[in-house]
């Protein structure tokens, strides 16, 4: 079971580093394109917002989103709003959400996630530190997946490897930076193929905010991942 009083310090820390980023940020800004299309840096902030709301549901054993449709139309009205409201959302919604993590419970149950996805309620914490990481990367204002802690890299790296393993559409692949590897995508005694880069070139492909062009391929074609 992971160490989820641990993860829910790393949001912390993360979501400090983002509320400090948005302050130097101005409505102008806040309009402007994300690094993920068709969304606004507005709509970022909004889903993470809503994103925090969601994961307080689902420790409370409530429905993650009403539906898919509702999750939707929630980024969409929140994106245009001015940005002392929005920080204000991010900071608040942050705020619920630690204080259910801080709830006496049984961090080893089951809990439901989008799409009838299950994992242990020990992991939410961590799913949330990737969504605040990842996204202040996809703000495009400056933070980097260089810049992303260590210990989120190495275990987001391992996290999305376990995702993609059995994948069948992925062939058995070696991923590694030189000093750790992990195995991902369809069974096999031996990867047939071995890509090598660096932490966050090898997280960037895998999370698809990079194509993989600074990776080295060995063994074959970089694959094509599907999407997260």
């Amino acid at each position: 079971m992971m160490d989820h009083a641990h993860d829910l310090a790393c949001v912390r820390a993360a979501t400090d580093r983002l509320l400090t980023a948005l302050a130097a940020l101005d409505n102008a800004a806040l309009a402007g394109p994300s690094r993920l299309p068709g969304w606004s840096r507005g709509h970022v902030l909004a889903h993470l917002a809503r994103n925090a709301d969601a994961l307080v549901n689902v420790l409370e054993g409530r429905p993650m989103y009403a539906s898919a449709e509702a999750r939707d139309a929630d980024i969409e009205e929140g994106a245009p709003r001015p940005l002392e409201i929005q920080v204000a959302d991010v900071r608040d919604s942050a705020a619920r959400l630690q204080a259910a993590g801080e709830v006496p419970a049984d961090w080893s149950r089951t809990v439901e996630l989008r799409n009838g996805v299950t994992d242990s309620a020990s992991r939410v914490p961590f799913r949330r530190w990737a969504e605040v990481e990842l996204h202040h990367v996809d703000l495009g204002i400056g933070y980097e997946l260089e810049d992303l802690p260590a210990e989120f890299a190495e275990r987001e790296t391992g996290f999305l490897a376990e995702r993609f393993s059995g994948h069948s559409d992925i062939p058995a692949i070696r991923l590694t930076d030189g000093t750790r590897a992990w195995i991902t995508g369809r069974g096999a005694d031996v990867p047939g193929i071995t890509v090598t880069g660096r932490p966050a070139d090898l997280l960037g492909w895998l999370a698809g905010r990079r194509d993989g062009a600074a990776l080295e391929v060995a063994g074959g074609e970089l694959p094509k991942l599907p999407p997260l």
